[in-house]
């Protein structure tokens, strides 16, 4: 244990919290000391915080069942306990903002699964498989909070994740218009059916702020440092709706995409099928080791079926076929809580001890 780096968990209580819990239990890199939530949770054993709300399939980690809840505003005291902190807090956004800059300016690592820094310019949003470039801009952001070794990382929408990396793996097609439809599990609300009974047997048509994310998040992910900011590309131009569907964990995508170079069928499959990024290079503990999986039936990817592909950090993709309209069109999917939420920070936070941005104290 004493060789791991001491993790804190701001924000522990919540859903993604308790993933955070889970993925971090026997993480060969990384242990949780401490644990932070609200000051109406602050003083009880994790175990009592989360007593009738635990909403995992499984038990509750046994490591962490007696760690003492701390008040996350408490920023010193909570940072002097450990190496990073992973903050999934559920206030408003200028609040997280201030928060996690708090924690930032201590000298520690901040992974954050908030969205409140998703376009601040020197801060990296970032799938690692995709654009591990951008943490080089932490340099520059060290500068303007004053400190050397502190800093925020924030990881993207989790529904974009379902067909992004499908289109990365074209980019060099140049993809110029895409229209995605994501299909998104309640568990993306922090939701289970028994917190929200009126969404079995039932679809809605809206989530507030979805489309916009997923409209231009992925044009920051494709986006370039210039100086000390993070500019994003101008293509493609991308259209989305986002749909919450009766389904526990998983966001699948429908997305027809056209390009200036359109390529053959084969020439697709090929790139998705090849396709590998830093974390695979690096054998990052987290990184699934084929982060892209086609599949040849025609009724696959299933949300069911192939949401825990590797361990739920793998992108499924099936169904490409030429369209009438578009060049192309296809359907993605992945675990909106695992690769879309805890998991992928904890491989960003992977990403980065590996890259030498996270050290022991």
């Amino acid at each position: 244990m004493t060789d791991k780096l001491k993790v804190g968990i701001v924000g522990g209580t919540g859903m993604v919290g308790q993933r955070f819990m889970e993925l971090l239990d026997q993480h060969p890199w990384f242990q949780v000391t401490a644990i932070a939530a609200s000051a109406g949770s602050a003083g009880k054993t994790y175990e009592e915080a989360v007593q009738g709300r635990w909403k995992l399939s499984g038990p509750i980690p046994e490591n962490v069942k007696r760690i003492v809840v701390q008040d996350a505003s408490k920023v010193e005291e909570v940072a002097s306990q450990v190496d990073f902190i992973f903050c999934a807090v559920d206030m408003k956004k200028n609040e997280i903002q201030a928060l996690e800059e708090a924690y930032a300016k201590t000298g520690t690592p901040v992974v954050s699964n908030n969205s409140a820094h998703r376009w601040t310019p020197d801060i990296p949003m970032v799938i690692p498989e995709i654009n591990p470039g951008h943490i080089e801009i932490i340099a520059a952001q060290r500068k303007r909070l004053g400190t050397s070794t502190g800093f925020i990382a924030v990881k993207p929408n989790c529904s974009i994740q379902s067909y992004v990396p499908a289109l990365h793996a074209l980019l060099d097609f140049k993809p110029t218009k895409v229209v995605a439809s994501t299909y998104q599990a309640i568990s993306g609300a922090g939701k289970n059916f028994t917190d929200w009974p009126d969404m079995l047997d039932n679809v809605i048509p809206y989530i507030g702020g979805e489309e916009e994310k997923s409209e231009q998040e992925p044009l920051r992910i494709w986006g370039s440092i210039a100086g000390n900011e993070i500019v994003k590309a101008s293509a493609p131009l991308i259209t989305t709706q986002c749909i919450r569907v009766p389904v526990t964990d998983g966001h699948l995508a429908t997305v027809f995409a056209s390009f200036e170079n359109k390529p053959e069928k084969e020439e697709i499959l090929a790139r998705w099928r090849q396709f590998q990024g830093r974390p695979q290079e690096l054998g990052l503990p987290s990184a699934p080791k084929q982060f892209i999986t086609y599949f040849e039936e025609e009724n696959r990817p299933q949300t069911k079926l192939d949401r825990d592909i590797e361990r739920g950090m793998g992108v499924s993709v099936g169904r490409l076929r030429e369209d009438s309209i578009y060049d192309y069109k296809f359907v993605g999917l992945s675990h909106n809580t695992l690769r879309g939420a805890a998991g992928g920070a904890v491989l960003i936070a992977e990403l980065l001890k590996a890259e030498g941005y996270i050290q022991a104290k």
